[in-house]
C-alpha cells in the first residue's frame, strides 16, 4: 500500500484535503470517486527512510487499542458510518504505526471487505478474540455494543496482568540490586583490600580468603561466566519453545509453592472472562473455547480447555472435563455446572472472573508481604557478609596489636 496526498472538491463544491492508502494512483482516485470527491490533485507521499526500519517504529500499546475501541464504539452508536469513523480516528491518531494500520483497515473496508476481515490482516494488534467478536457484532448488528464489551474486557485483562507483574517487580528488583552490589564489590572493592592485606602479610581469615578467591575467579573468568549465563537463557527459551519442554515448564510453574497458586487464579480469571465475553457477544461456544485455548498462555490450561471443547462436541457438559483437568478448582466447576443448567453460563462466567480478580488481588498482597522480609534478610545478609569479610583482617590485626 502507498499513501497518497490528495486535494479535491466535494459534491457541494467544498475544497477538501487528506491522505489515503491505496495500491496505486488509479485505485486511490476510484476510492475518492466513490466518496463523491472530484480529485484536483493527487501524489504519492514521500517515504521516510526510517519507515523501512521496523524496530525504530513505535509499537501499538494496549491503551491505544482501548482508546480506539471506545471511540469507534461511541461514533457508531451516534450513527456515524464505520468508514467515516475509521477515517476520523486514523487522521487524529498520534502513533504512526497505529495510524498506518487504521488507514489500511479503512481502505480494505472501502474495497468491500468486512471490518473483521480487515482486522485479521493485523494479528499483532487485533488478535483472534478481537476479530471474532467484531465479526459477531457485525453479523448481529450490535457492533457498538461489542466494541464497548471489548474495551472493558481489554482493560480488565490488562489490569490483571499488571497485578501479576506488580507481584514480581519487588523480588526481581531486590535480586538485581543485590547482584549488582555484590558484583561491584567483588570486581572493584575486594582487589583493593587484597593488595592491602598482601602488603601486611599474615594469613587471612577463612571468610576473607573465600571472598578474595571468589573475586579473583570472577575477574579471571568474567567473559566465560557471561557466556554461560547467556547460553543458559538461550537454551531455556529454546527448550520452552518445544512442545515437550513447554509442557514441562508450564506444569512446573503451576506447581510452584506460592506463585503456582497465583498463576492458577490468573488462568481461571482469564478463562472465565474471555469465554463469558464471547458467549455474551454471540460467538458459538465451540469457537469461543478454541480462541480461549489459544490465548491461555499455559499449555496445561490450553489442554484442559481443548478437552472441554471435545467433550461438548460429543454432547457432554463443560463442567465435567474442567473438573477432570485438575487445573480448575471444584468451586469453579460447580458454578459452571449451575450456569449450564440454568441457561445463564455467560453471566456465571463473568461472576467467576470478578471473584477471581479479587482473589488475585489478595494473592498478590500475600506474596508481597511474604517475600518482603525474606528479600530484606537476603540483601542485608549478602552485603553484611561481604563487609564482614573485608573488615575481619583489620579486626584481627587490631587484636594482635592490642
Amino acid at each position: 500500500m502507498t499513501v497518497y496526498i490528495w486535494e479535491g472538491k466535494s459534491g457541494q463544491g467544498a475544497v477538501q484535503k487528506g491522505t489515503i492508502d491505496a495500491a496505486n494512483e488509479t485505485a486511490a482516485r476510484l476510492i475518492l470517486r466513490k466518496q463523491n470527491i472530484q480529485t484536483v490533485s493527487i501524489k504519492a507521499q514521500p517515504r521516510d527512510i526510517l519507515e523501512s526500519l521496523a524496530f525504530l517504529q513505535p509499537t501499538v500499546k494496549t491503551k491505544d487499542l482501548i482508546l480506539f475501541t471506545r471511540q469507534l464504539s461511541t461514533m457508531i452508536d451516534a450513527g456515524l458510518p464505520l468508514i467515516q469513523g475509521l477515517e476520523i480516528l486514523a487522521s487524529q491518531e498520534p502513533n504512526k504505526t497505529f495510524k498506518k494500520i487504521l488507514s489500511q483497515i479503512k481502505t480494505d473496508v472501502e474495497a468491500g471487505a468486512t471490518f473483521a476481515d480487515a482486522l485479521k490482516k493485523h494479528p499483532k494488534v487485533f488478535d483472534n478474540l478481537y476479530a471474532n467478536l467484531v465479526a459477531a457484532g457485525e453479523m448481529g448488528g450490535v457492533l457498538d455494543t461489542i466494541l464497548q464489551r471489548l474495551a472493558a474486557y481489554i482493560e480488565k485483562n490488562e489490569k490483571l496482568k499488571g497485578k501479576v507483574k506488580g507481584a514480581l517487580v519487588y523480588p526481581v528488583t531486590i535480586l538485581i540490586i543485590a547482584a549488582v552490589v555484590v558484583l561491584v564489590m567483588l570486581v572493584f572493592v575486594i582487589p583493593v583490600f587484597q593488595e592491602m592485606f598482601s602488603s601486611l602479610g599474615g594469613q587471612l581469615p577463612a571468610l576473607t580468603q573465600a571472598v578474595v578467591d571468589t573475586s579473583a575467579f570472577l575477574r579471571k573468568n568474567f567473559l566465560l561466566l557471561i557466556g554461560i549465563i547467556v547460553g543458559i537463557v538461550v537454551a531455556f527459551n529454546r527448550i520452552k519453545a518445544t512442545d515437550k519442554g513447554g509442557y514441562f515448564f508450564d506444569k512446573l510453574f503451576l506447581k510452584l509453592p506460592v506463585f503456582g497458586l497465583l498463576l492458577r487464579k490468573v488462568a481461571v480469571a482469564n478463562f472465565s472472562r474471555t469465554l463469558g465475553t464471547m458467549i455474551t457477544s454471540g460467538v458459538p461456544i465451540l469457537d469461543g473455547l478454541d480462541i480461549v485455548a489459544k490465548t491461555a498462555g499455559n499449555r496445561i490450561v490450553e489442554e484442559a480447555i481443548l478437552a472441554t471443547k471435545a467433550s461438548i462436541s460429543e454432547g457432554k457438559t463443560i463442567a465435567e472435563p474442567l473438573a477432570k483437568s485438575g487445573v480448575f478448582p471444584s468451586m469453579v466447576c460447580q458454578m459452571v455446572s449451575v450456569g449450564e443448567s440454568t441457561g445463564a453460563l455467560d453471566s456465571m462466567l463473568v461472576k467467576i472472573a470478578d471473584f477471581y480478580d479479587d482473589e488475585v488481588d489478595a494473592a498478590v498482597d500475600a506474596i508481597t508481604s511474604l517475600i518482603e522480609p525474606f528479600m530484606m534478610i537476603f540483601l542485608g545478609g549478602t552485603v553484611g557478609t561481604m563487609l564482614a569479610a573485608m573488615y575481619l583482617p583489620i579486626f584481627k590485626m587490631a587484636g594482635a596489636i592490642g
